[in-house]
């Protein structure tokens, strides 16, 4: 547990990532609060202005509840490699590249927001499910034989960015 850890060494910083729908009280006990966030994806589910409202809602609440920095340990969409949308269509490239774009747009407007990471490097087989086409996770930027979705060049461009 996050008090072992202190124990163990109280001169390191020591996180705890809170999922969602996890108590405040858990984000308390870490130096830095850590949490895993999937609005426009598991909840708002297609909708990314709603998604954007809640999740800036929802930092803002923690940080006037905690008052600790914020790192987004987790965000992202799946999306099939090669599939396109001219709407917001789950599960294209399209829909998870600018689900990632508002999400660090919403994300990197506050102060105390110290960090946030995509939701993966790539595609990856995991346990199989009703949400997991041929046990795959596809929140990759990249394929899972390393070749980039359309998020990937997002990212490139977002973080070539002068901040």
């Amino acid at each position: 547990s996050v008090l072992l850890a202190k124990d163990a060494d109280p001169t390191r910083l020591v996180s705890f990532v809170g999922v969602m729908g996890g108590p405040m009280e858990w984000l308390t006990l870490g130096d830095v609060v850590m949490i895993n966030r999937y609005y426009g994806w598991y909840t708002n589910i297609g909708s990314l202005s709603q998604g954007m409202k809640w999740l800036d809602g929802e930092i803002k609440d923690i940080y006037k509840h905690i008052k600790k920095p914020i790192i987004v340990s987790e965000l992202g969409a799946d999306a099939v490699s090669g599939l396109h949308s001219m709407t917001q269509s789950l599960f294209s490239e399209d829909y998870q590249t600018l689900l990632i774009r508002k999400s660090i747009e919403t994300l990197e407007k506050e102060d105390f927001v110290s960090g946030v990471m995509v939701w993966n490097l790539s595609d990856f087989h995991t346990s199989e499910s009703i949400l997991r086409v041929g046990g795959m996770n596809l929140k990759g930027m990249f394929t899972y034989d390393r070749q980039p979705k359309m998020a990937a060049w997002e990212l490139k461009e977002l973080w070539s960015k002068k901040r």
